[in-house]
């Protein structure tokens, strides 16, 4: 399956970052976040990728680019412009990197990338956020369906912290930025048939709005709950708490680091 990110929005609620790049090209523990989402899909097998660019679409199509020679070690002979790759560890990712416009919907986006997706069952997400979630079994349960659509829902993280405090006023536990338990927002991470981009009428709708509300009417919208950890990263404290997370090996969104060993958000 091909998997395709959206990754042209305008970014303002970082704007300490997307002044002069793409949200998705903000980075946790040195790599763009963008990176650390098609890993996610890499480490279940997907490594196809159709990128739906829009702002700054220069500095995502420059950063792949150029990155297996910024990744594999090699040596060059200046007189041939000869280069032999001593230590290849790039990724074997296949992208393509398509300009669908700066000011163009999440829906409109998706229906311009319609002829370079195909006519296969597709992977969507949004080039924002992160989460330890299973791809195969969102997966398997939309193939087990009729549905057009299926989304994975999320508990959202609080927006401040959450502080226990004991008899006497003593502090007992605090926890930033928890896992609510209660209540499912739209987490992306879908599994998308061909035929739900008919669904869109053009570059000016959301796919959250017309075409979402339209496969759910019809009973073809499905949602896949997911309890463990999912982030978004629309601000520098959400930018500031990934970070932390990925210097104390934290870093549950990526399944090759010990995936359930934090119970944070799970229940």
């Amino acid at each position: 399956m091909k998997v395709v990110i959206f990754a042209g929005g305008l970014g303002t609620r970082l704007s300490e970052y997307t002044g002069s790049i793409p949200k998705p090209m903000v980075p946790i523990g040195g790599k763009p976040v963008i990176w650390h989402i098609m890993n996610l899909y890499a480490q279940h097998g997907f490594n196809e990728f159709v990128i739906a660019l829009g702002y700054r679409s220069d500095i995502i199509k420059s950063y792949f680019a150029n990155y297996k020679s910024s990744i594999d070690d090699y040596s060059i002979d200046l007189g041939t412009g000869e280069i032999n790759v001593i230590n290849g560890a790039a990724e074997d990712w296949k992208i393509t990197l398509v300009d669908t416009g700066e000011l163009t919907m999440t829906g409109g986006r998706l229906k311009r990338l319609e002829k370079f997706i195909g006519n296969d069952t597709f992977l969507l997400t949004y080039g924002d956020g992160l989460s330890d979630v299973d791809i195969n079994e969102v997966i398997a349960q939309h193939t087990n369906s009729a549905a057009l659509i299926t989304m994975t829902a999320v508990h959202p993280p609080a927006r401040f912290g959450e502080v226990e405090i004991g008899e006497n006023n003593e502090v007992l536990s605090f926890k930033e930025k928890p896992q609510l338990k209660e209540g499912w927002i739209n987490g992306g991470f879908f599994v998308v048939e061909p035929e739900f981009i008919s669904l869109i009428d053009g570059d000016d709708q959301m796919l959250e709005q017309e075409p979402l509300t339209r496969a759910s009417q019809t009973g073809k919208l499905q949602a896949y709950k997911h309890a463990g950890f999912w982030q978004c990263m629309d601000t520098k404290r959400d930018v500031d708490l990934l970070e932390r997370m990925f210097n104390a090996k934290e870093n549950i969104w990526s399944e090759g680091f010990s995936k359930h060993k934090i119970t944070r958000g799970n229940n």
